[in-house]
């Protein structure tokens, strides 16, 4: 089922977690092809009466977390646009995303709780790849101060194990993460709306890796851009603001 005013084709949405294959590791000739993002970018160029047309957001609130090894400035054009619609949109405070999703998860949450309560409503949390397995965390630590989950190119199952950084993690660490991940989704899953947005041409992240089946509030999107552009992809910036504008009315 497709959704979204643009390009309705390249957005499919899954009510029901999708069926996948196991997750593996991409393999290099899927990195190289990460070269076709340029496309998504020349997309955006050419989206801007479209973008326009984008539900008003006025009212929100979100903070937005960057992939591994980012820096913020990586969320800079979503949260503009983010910020036209509307939406009090904000920088994650913590600078590159150093790659300790544990540590910046926890001291995300006081920031969170406390800035959730200093404006009276819960926040959005936008992540892309790591970022997004911040913002679970966050969400699932404090569900209170969190609206919803908007998350693109995450990885949901193995943390860094089905991603080019596994080697920089090493076996034993991908390994605890991945337990620690599966424990955690048992336990306590997460309860607040979670939007998921996956590739299939992600050469990042292996996509099946993406695929949640734990949360309790869960719907997958699938678009066509790259690990690298998706930042930059007009359906993306389409999806998070008609799903901050959905969970707000």
């Amino acid at each position: 089922m497709s959704t979204g005013d643009l390009d309705m084709e390249r957005i499919i949405k899954f009510d029901a977690p999708p069926s996948a294959p196991d997750p593996t590791r991409p393999r290099p000739r899927q990195l190289l092809g990460e070269a076709r993002g340029y496309r998504d970018v020349v997309r955006l160029v050419f989206s801007g009466s479209e973008l326009r047309r984008q539900p008003d957001i006025s009212g929100t609130a979100a903070i937005l977390i960057p992939g591994w090894k980012a820096p913020e400035a990586s969320m800079g054009p979503l949260r503009f646009f983010l910020r036209r619609r509307g939406c009090d949109a904000r920088h994650w405070g913590l600078g590159v995303n150093r790659g300790d999703p544990e540590r910046d998860s926890e001291r995300l949450v006081a920031s969170v709780h406390n800035l959730s309560q200093e404006l009276g409503k819960p926040l959005a949390l936008i992540g892309w790849s790591l970022g997004g397995v911040i913002a679970r965390e966050v969400a699932r630590e404090c569900p209170e101060a969190v609206s919803q989950v908007i998350t693109y190119g995450t990885p949901v199952i193995g943390g860094p194990t089905f991603t080019p950084a596994a080697s920089s993690y090493g076996k034993d660490e991908c390994r605890r993460i991945s337990a620690k991940i599966t424990e955690l989704d048992a336990a306590s899953p997460i309860s607040v709306p979670l939007t998921v947005i996956f590739s299939r041409r992600d050469g990042v992240v292996s996509w099946p890796a993406c695929i949640d089946r734990s949360s309790l509030q869960v719907v997958h999107y699938e678009v066509e851009s790259t690990h690298l552009s998706m930042g930059l992809d007009p359906s993306v910036w389409t999806l998070v603001a008609q799903q901050l504008a959905r969970v707000n009315i």
